[in-house]
């Protein structure tokens, strides 16, 4: 703590008495899993009041129109929640995005709705890390900002969806407009137990291929039927022998068939991917032409495509090792170690980084075992992870660059 200057102490202290747990714990109160509309609606609105103690134009914002492939075949459009958007000082010399999700995995009929204190001291519950002890702690240090003589220096846009969970389709554009031009984005997704941050990426992308085929009787004119649920398992074969060093590939479910004695006539087949940089999504879409193509000409079938890579690899270039580099002296001179490692996982980091701003997307509070009903924050790294965004939001506008 020596090392940092009156102002950066002096939001240090800021950060520590702010109330990051108890807004924690009243969020985590509101189930908001992505498809619970009404849940999600009633966090927006908490989380509009909590926000409008910043300064600037506050909005919740429509999602942008997002279309699904039903289990029989009919391409529907899928309705979300509002996201939220903030935006302070736009003509201020030094601009940053943050993001954070509104959105938990925990469906309103899921038995993970209520939380506990652990014997450890750690606070189990449903999004208590990832991500709305986050979003506590990414609003005490945007408080510690503004009440520091350098804010007049820091614009901002905030970027809080609500449906990063299930891939951000209808929140990519908002995050995209928040982010281009900005010099720098943190994101906060939780960081591991022990600190840990995530550093480079690989991407995501989710597909649905219809496949139909005609309809005969199993017994009498077998032969007179295109099976579409052979040609989607053909599909699935083909695609998941493809895969390589550097593209997972995971045939996840079938939809589609019907009784024993009917050649069934429709099938969905769902699969994502998972390439490591960009030349494995050209690869990809390469082997997802071909193998479609083929299969199609084997079966005597019709396919159609839905999906796309939503979640572009995230690497670290030079501009995102100097942000790594700023946070881990500010992590340094507060006493705090910081490294990072590469991940398989994604998040809006990736759609930040596609855009070609620096981020580092897992500020948020320290915790484990995510996604599942033994998620757990360690409650002092509220305090600890707000300094770190504050004092490394300070430096930023001090210095006008990384």
């Amino acid at each position: 703590m020596e090392r940092l200057t009156p102002i950066e102490r002096a939001a240090a202290d800021h950060v520590a008495a702010e109330p990051m747990m108890a807004l924690t714990e009243r969020w985590v109160a509101i189930n908001s899993g992505t498809r619970n509309l009404a849940g999600v609606a009633a966090m927006a609105s908490t989380l509009a009041d909590a926000f409008s103690v910043l300064p600037g134009t506050l909005r919740l914002v429509d999602a942008a129109p997002v279309e699904q492939v039903t289990p029989a075949g009919e391409r529907i459009a899928l309705e979300h929640g509002r996201h939220l958007h903030l935006t302070v000082r736009p003509d201020a010399p030094v601009q940053l995005v943050l993001t954070g999700h509104m959105d938990t995995v925990f469906a309103a009929d899921h038995p993970f709705q209520s939380a506990r204190w652990l014997d450890d001291g750690r606070y189990n519950g449903p999004g208590a890390a990832d991500m709305k002890g986050g979003i506590a702690l990414m609003l005490a240090a945007l408080r510690a900002v503004e009440a520091s003589p350098l804010a007049s220096r820091l614009g901002y846009e905030v970027v809080i969806n609500s449906d990063e969970e299930t891939g951000s389709l209808s929140s990519a554009p908002l995050i995209a407009d928040a982010a281009r031009g900005k010099l720098a984005a943190l994101t906060y997704e939780p960081a591991l137990p022990d600190g840990t941050l995530a550093g480079a990426r690989g991407g995501t992308g989710n597909f649905s291929i219809t496949v139909r085929g005609r309809s005969a009787h199993a017994g009498r004119n077998p032969e007179d039927g295109r099976n579409a649920i052979v040609a989607a398992a053909d599909i699935a074969v083909r695609l998941h022998a493809a895969r390589i060093d550097g593209l997972a590939v995971n045939p996840a479910r079938i939809d589609g068939g019907g009784p024993n004695n009917m050649v069934p006539d429709l099938a969905v087949l769902r699969v994502n991917f998972r390439p490591r940089d960009a030349a494995m999504i050209d690869h990809a879409r390469a082997l997802i032409d071909r193998v479609l193509g083929d299969v199609a000409l084997a079966h005597d079938v019709a396919v159609d495509l839905h999906g796309g890579f939503n979640r572009p690899p995230k690497p670290i270039d030079p501009g995102a090792a100097r942000l790594f580099d700023l946070v881990r002296a500010v992590g340094h001179d507060l006493g705090i170690a910081i490294a990072w490692r590469a991940t398989g996982g994604v998040c809006d980091g990736n759609n930040i980084a596609a855009c070609g701003v620096p981020v580092v997307d897992t500020m948020g509070a320290r915790g484990g075992a995510i996604h599942s009903a033994d998620e757990f924050l360690i409650p002092e790294s509220l305090a600890e992870r707000a300094a770190l965004s504050a004092i490394t939001m300070l430096r930023i506008a001090e210095k006008g660059t990384l």
